[in-house]
């Protein structure tokens, strides 16, 4: 559908003092997040702010609500609306799993390829298939 489009996204985060008493921002490419804080309360406890848990759930969602819509259009169908949540589950300091729940209004299309479309867009978003990439690092003390 899209080729070889070929592109990068960037952020970046920025922290102060330790890891329960300090603070830090994040700022993305886009400026959507601009010097958004998180903190170990944002994280582990009730704060404000946001979170890296919560916005690999708001990136899942995403990009899975645009898998479904992209393949219910390339089958002919036209969504009145697709919604999904995603739930981030944690114990300890481990991620367990990622939920999703979705809800589409889909005129004209079956149960069954709803539910084939639901599925492999589970399978075969971008953001499914990257939590088990490869992971470069370059580091350096300054």
């Amino acid at each position: 559908m899209f080729g070889t489009l070929a592109m990068k996204r960037t952020a970046s985060a920025h922290w102060e003092g330790t890891l329960r008493e300090g603070s830090g921002d994040l700022t993305t490419q886009s400026t959507v997040l601009t010097k958004t804080q998180y903190s170990f309360k944002t994280r582990f406890e009730d704060g404000v702010g946001t979170n890296p848990e919560e916005l690999v759930a708001a990136a899942h969602a995403g990009c899975y609500t645009m898998s479904v819509v992209a393949q219910l259009s390339q089958k002919g169908f036209t969504p009145a609306s697709v919604d999904t949540n995603a739930i981030v589950s944690m114990e300890g300091l481990a991620v367990t799993g990622i939920h999703l729940e979705t809800k589409a209004s889909v005129p004209n299309v079956s149960a069954e390829d709803f539910a084939a479309i639901a599925n492999d867009a589970k399978i075969n978003c971008i953001i499914s298939k990257m939590l088990s990439v490869p992971i470069t690092l370059d580091a350096q003390l300054l």
